[in-house]
């Protein structure tokens, strides 16, 4: 289509689900730290009065409970509020055995995408939608007595010739303080809006919603049950991608749902960062206790450099990057208790300020860009 819209949504740091993701990936770092090579597994159920953990780990003796009431209080709620349930296990020794070999930890299939519609290589919608939110909790942190810790934002853009032109829709609904007035969290967002938009993007045709459900007191985990996993979409690209299914938090790095997700988005993001497409949509699939990926699937859209099926025979090349989930682990350095900060705004189209994530690196650009010509 040479015209058309298209909406990517994305929750804050207070939203239930990411509470819980949180909590997990806190858990699994603090694993993490102890051991680099230990295995977790973790779940959280959050909501009114009760916070439930359980899962799998080499390490079931952490603090979890210690964990969560950390987590919980720098987002921004009272960690008393809740009582505590935990209940961690030994890791399956089946799957410990297949995991030693240097298996894939579980089957299952991961993708990886990247485009050049943003800097940073994401789609746009996503990519605004997380910054928005990211702006606001800022501003949440700097006057705790105006806003709350739970927010949603929604982005629609407009597409002319593959390229986003202009805001069609923006939408944020943000927990509040009772005192608060729908003017002042309008004057807020729309601060926020004319920060993170590109100069020009909203015009006269451009719609504005800002709580249109009306009042938002009471939020987080309060007013929904958070779990584990539950933003799969938010976590990756919005819906302008596939996702294989499997969550990322709390998951340690020998289980390939999340390092070869990680992997895929390297990969992808290369590709684009090489000249090689336009956009690019790796599927890496693998096999439980099998090293070797069984399949690498790319599709460019249409906007290939060369074919697809060449394109895929290089990356699946192991002189140019080894995919076994050990050597994924190595490369991208994920090894180390770097997960918390993953939890909210998104795991690609991020790097932070101290290193940044070892999948949103351009190490391989120089590598594909001679094997193409070769």
């Amino acid at each position: 289509m040479s015209e058309y819209i298209f909406t990517s949504e994305s929750v804050s740091s207070g939203h239930p689900d990411k509470v819980a993701d949180r909590i997990s990936d806190a858990i699994l770092d603090a694993i993490l730290a102890e051991s680099p090579t230990a295995r977790a597994a973790i779940e959280v159920l959050i909501t009114k009065g009760l916070c439930v953990i359980a899962g799998e780990t080499s390490r079931p003796k952490v603090d979890a409970e210690a964990i969560a009431r950390r987590v919980i209080a720098e987002i921004g709620y009272d960690p008393d509020h809740w009582d505590y349930a935990v209940r961690l296990q030994a890791q399956a020794k089946e799957i410990e055995q297949a995991v030693d070999r240097d298996g894939a930890g579980d089957q299952g299939l991961m993708f990886g995408y990247a485009c050049n519609e943003t800097d940073v290589r994401m789609p746009a919608a996503i990519h605004f939608s997380h910054r928005i939110l990211e702006e606001l909790e800022a501003f949440r942190r700097a006057n705790p007595d105006i806003l709350g810790p739970d927010a949603k934002s929604q982005v629609t853009l407009a597409y002319e010739d593959g390229r986003p032109t202009r805001v069609h829709t923006v939408l944020v609904s943000h927990q509040h303080a009772e005192a608060t007035k729908q003017a002042q969290i309008e004057e807020i967002s729309r601060a926020v809006f004319a920060k993170v938009f590109p100069a020009g993007w909203f015009d006269d045709r451009t719609r504005v919603l800002i709580n249109p459900s009306g009042s938002f007191v009471v939020g987080g985990p309060d007013a929904d049950t958070g779990l584990t996993g539950r933003k799969i979409v938010v976590d990756t690209y919005g819906g302008a991608a596939p996702h294989g299914g499997g969550a990322f938090s709390g998951k340690d790095p020998t289980k390939v749902d999340r390092s070869a997700a990680y992997a895929a988005r390297w990969l992808a993001k290369n590709v684009v960062a090489a000249g090689l497409a336009e956009r690019c949509l790796v599927q890496l699939a693998y096999a439980i206790g099998v090293a070797e990926p069984l399949s690498i699937f790319v599709d460019t859209q249409g906007t290939g450099a060369i074919p697809d099926a060449r394109l895929a025979a290089l990356l699946g090349d192991p002189t140019l990057v080894s995919l076994t989930p050990r050597a994924i682990r190595t490369q991208l350095g994920l090894d180390a208790p770097i997960y918390e900060r993953t939890a909210a705004y998104g795991h690609f189209g991020r790097p932070a300020a101290d290193g940044g994530f070892g999948w949103e690196r351009l190490d391989l650009v120089e590598k594909l860009r001679a094997a193409a010509a070769a």
